[in-house]
C-alpha cells in the first residue's frame, strides 16, 4: 500500500509565514518593478565595452559611462526596496534564497559602483579593467536573478494573490 508522503516540518513552518510584498503599489511589488533597469543596464555596459574593444570608437566609452552610472544608481534604489522587503516580511526573511539573493545583489551594487566610479574619475582603463568589471557584474546579475526568480516562482515570494485565485 502506498502511504501519503510526510510533509517536511521545516517547510511546513516556512509556508505558514506570510511572504507577500510589503512595499507595493496597487498590489504590484516595487522591487520586482525596479530591478529591470539595473539588469538591462549592466548588460548594456557589457555590450558597450565589447563594442569599444571591437572598434575603439570613443562613443562606446561615453555609452559605458552612462549605462554603468545609471545601472549603479538604479541598483541602489532597487536594493533599498529589496532590503525593506527582506527586513519587513518574516516569510521572506526566513528563506535562505532571500539571503543569497540579497548578498548577490549587494555584491552587484558594489561592482557597479566600482565600475562607474573608476570610469567617472578615470582611475581605471575600460580595457581591460572596465570590461572585467562588466563581466563580473553580468555574472552577479545572473546569480542574483536566478535566486530572485527562485523566490518568485518556487516560493511565491512577493506575490499578492487574491482569494478568487
Amino acid at each position: 500500500m502506498d502511504t501519503p508522503p510526510k510533509k517536511n516540518p521545516v517547510i511546513s513552518k516556512l509556508e505558514e509565514k506570510d511572504a507577500s510584498s510589503a512595499v507595493a503599489v496597487a498590489g504590484h511589488p516595487l522591487h520586482a518593478m525596479t530591478v529591470h533597469f539595473p539588469i538591462a543596464l549592466v548588460f548594456g555596459t557589457l555590450g558597450a565595452d565589447i563594442m569599444y574593444w571591437w572598434g575603439a570608437d570613443p562613443f562606446w566609452l561615453r555609452v559605458g559611462l552612462w549605462t554603468t552610472g545609471i545601472a549603479f544608481f538604479s541598483a541602489i534604489a532597487a536594493g533599498l526596496i529589496g532590503s525593506a522587503e527582506l527586513f519587513l516580511v518574516p516569510g521572506i526573511r526566513a528563506r535562505v534564497a532571500s539571503w543569497a539573493h540579497a548578498v548577490a545583489g549587494m555584491s552587484l551594487i558594489a561592482v557597479c559602483g566600482a565600475n562607474w566610479g573608476g570610469r567617472y574619475f578615470s582611475s581605471i582603463e575600460v580595457l581591460p579593467h572596465g570590461l572585467v568589471l562588466s563581466l563580473i557584474a553580468s555574472g552577479l546579475t545572473g546569480l542574483a536573478g536566478w535566486h530572485g526568480g527562485k523566490l518568485i516562482f518556487d516560493h511565491g515570494v512577493g506575490l499578492m494573490v487574491s482569494s478568487k485565485d
